[in-house]
């Protein structure tokens, strides 16, 4: 393994529990892969690119089995800057807290940049094909309730989001690590949720 893609989708910086969690996949992970190179994309630091009329033009223009010329071209520069980078790595590790059943605004729009055909996956005969594969992703997340059971279950639109969005495009070793619940049962559970999800991550590295 060259290359670990470490995305970043909460705002907290050091108050993040689910970057508590994370620092102890990273650091279990370094000792392990010493020689491995970990990238980090702080999603609410990079200037993510619009998706307006020309660039879902060129999303369709793609999808149509055209090649982006002129105007197109341009507007899907910064595009394919985020595109690049996500698939020069051999491994990921998401940090995505909860937020209202599901992903923070600002990693749908990530996501929505670069799930596109012909880099990340292509239609077929026989339906989508990810053209990401052979890697894994570790998720790690922080949850304020506790979703592991119902009825809370069915609430969780976290965890079946990310799974669909990652298939589609070829990564199906998928491993989710939930610290929860961190607010609803006070804070020494919290901490001890925290812990346990440590623990958890320090094996998965």
């Amino acid at each position: 393994m060259k290359k670990l893609l470490h995305i970043i989708a909460t705002p907290r910086g050091e108050e993040s529990r689910t970057l508590q969690v994370s620092g102890a996949f990273l650091r279990a992970f370094a000792a392990q892969h010493p020689d491995c190179l970990v990238e980090t994309l702080n999603l609410f630091e990079a200037e993510l690119p619009p998706l307006a009329a020309n660039q879902v033009d060129g999303k369709y223009a793609l999808m149509g089995g055209k090649d982006l010329t002129g105007d197109l071209a341009l507007a899907w520069k910064n595009i394919l800057r985020f595109i690049e980078q996500f698939l020069s790595a051999d491994a990921y590790l998401l940090s995505v807290p909860m937020w209202n059943f599901g992903v923070p605004y600002i990693l749908k729009h990530y996501l929505d940049v670069i799930a596109q055909p012909r880099y990340l996956f292509r239609y077929t005969a026989a339906g989508p094909e990810g053209l990401v594969k052979d890697r894994k992703m570790a998720v790690i997340t922080s949850r304020g309730g506790d979703y592991s059971a119902d009825p809370a279950k069915a609430l969780d639109h976290q965890e079946p989001y990310l799974r669909a969005i990652f298939n589609l495009v070829g990564i199906t070793d998928l491993t989710f690590i939930h610290a929860q619940p961190m607010d609803a049962a006070g804070p020494a559970v919290q901490k001890d949720r925290v812990r346990d999800a440590s623990a958890a991550a320090e094996r998965l590295a």
